[in-house]
């Protein structure tokens, strides 16, 4: 028996499901729920130039039909990726025509971003006279990719990956309607297929409505959706990852905030979503290398030795091998003792610096390799540290106005320990040196 005529529809299960009315929305209630801006403007129709920023299938297209349809405004999709300035004009023409007649129009811009600054500014005058509502659609970051100026004119509306329960519900009704879905097909559905596919969507409706609608060409009429056949068609599990935008910055500060705070396991998982995404692991080198002379420092000078050798075994093993010293190395600066001392001593030392730039060098610690600057008394009185048993001589080596400073100050944790006990028999030393009668500089 061959399956009904279904497939041979040119919309896309996905297009066919997308939601006609508000209630029909699933997901995004803090944006579309009673008592919610975006939700009671749209109902009213007197929503205004906005962009939609979310990750693939959250429903931007769909939120930008219900303005256009709750508005009865004429709803016209541009592609920044297929069109360009000329098509605007073209638009905004049209626009002017409808305007005339009473009529206004919501300009939906998928991809937004893509459009470069001087193509974004065309809008401008445009939004500014009312003439279109413009309506972006972009999964990158706004405050990023958008001009300031159009930014200023437009709402920003955050818009969330659907939880599981949301598209489970939405391949539930897919797989029942008749008129939309794929009720006609009759399929029998396995225990638990919707809710491994609802889980490997990741959030995108789109993505899930389309393997079911794969699978179900695959299990053909009265046929049976599996798990397996969802595996199947699904194919490998893609890591949602970019390497220069800002996916790649919030899982690298992922990475580098779960080191300082000593969760090995969090930084493991943060490592391997990189590295799954395609990561250049010279990056995570990098991050781990600077974090373990900022976070970890002198409370265990081993980490800064290990962070480096780890990426020189990475360079001579290569992947996959090389993966194992990365391991090691997150897991030993994860579970190190952690102390940002010497970030605070060496701004603490700079902003000294900046502030006394022509302080004189002590003469007792000045270089004398000549006559005349011995005869200017340059290393007068300096005490050489290995004259005494203790490889310790009490003297001032800080310039006069600056004379008991402090920059670096060891913390509780750690090798710091030790050397908070070097520090303070110094100190008493030097307490010691400074009471003598004789005393001097």
């Amino acid at each position: 028996m061959t399956a009904p005529s279904l497939f041979a529809t040119p919309e896309p299960l996905a297009a066919r499901m997308r939601p006609r009315t508000l209630e029909e929305c699933v997901g995004q209630e803090h944006l579309l729920g009673p008592g919610q801006p975006l939700g009671d403007a749209i109902r009213r129709g007197e929503v205004g130039s906005s962009v939609f920023w979310g990750p693939p299938g959250s429903g931007k297209t769909t939120i930008a039909r219900l303005i256009a349809g709750h508005s009865d405004k004429e709803f016209v999709e541009l592609s920044a990726v297929l069109d360009g300035v000329a098509r605007v004009r073209e638009i905004v023409r049209e626009a002017e025509g409808r305007r005339m007649l009473g009529r206004g129009t919501v300009l939906f811009l998928d991809e937004i971003h893509r459009f470069n600054r001087a193509q974004q500014d065309a809008f401008l005058p445009h939004v500014e006279r009312g003439t279109v509502t413009l309506i972006g659609a972009t999964t990158e970051n706004p405050s990023f990719e958008l001009n300031g100026a159009l930014l200023s004119r437009t709402q920003v509306y955050v818009l969330k990956p659907l939880q599981e329960a949301d598209i489970l519900g939405l391949l539930t009704r897919a797989v029942a309607e008749r008129d939309r879905g794929l009720g006609a097909l009759e399929l029998e559905v396995e225990p638990g297929a919707l809710e491994l596919l609802a889980e490997f969507a990741d959030g995108d409706a789109r993505r899930a409505l389309t393997v079911l609608e794969q699978a179900a060409a695959l299990a053909g009429l009265h046929g049976r959706l599996s798990r397996d056949g969802i595996i199947a068609t699904l194919g490998r599990r893609v890591a949602a990852y970019d390497k220069n935008r800002e996916a790649h910055f919030n899982l690298l500060s992922a990475y580098h905030k779960s080191l300082r705070g000593s969760d090995p396991q969090a930084a493991l998982y943060w490592m391997a979503r990189m590295l799954e995404g395609g990561e250049d692991p010279m990056t995570l080198f990098r991050r781990a290398i600077a974090m373990a002379a900022e976070d970890i420092g002198l409370a265990d000078p081993e980490a800064l030795k290990l962070a480096v050798a780890a990426r020189d075994a990475f360079h001579m093993l290569g992947a996959p091998e090389g993966y194992l010293p990365l391991a090691e190395m997150t897991i030993y600066l994860a579970t190190a003792p952690k102390s940002n001392r010497t970030v605070v001593a060496l701004q603490a030392a700079l902003a000294a610096a900046q502030r006394t730039p022509a302080e004189p060098v002590p003469l007792h610690i000045r270089n004398a390799p000549t006559a005349l600057m011995q005869q200017l008394e340059y290393g007068k009185g300096y005490r050489y540290a290995h004259d005494a048993p203790t490889g310790y001589q009490a003297q001032e080596y800080l310039p006069e106005k600056l004379k008991g400073a402090t920059f670096y100050q060891p913390g509780p944790m750690g090798f710091e320990k030790r050397i908070q006990e070097r520090m303070e028999w110094w100190a008493k030393q030097r307490a010691e040196e400074a009471a003598r009668p004789d005393a001097g500089g």
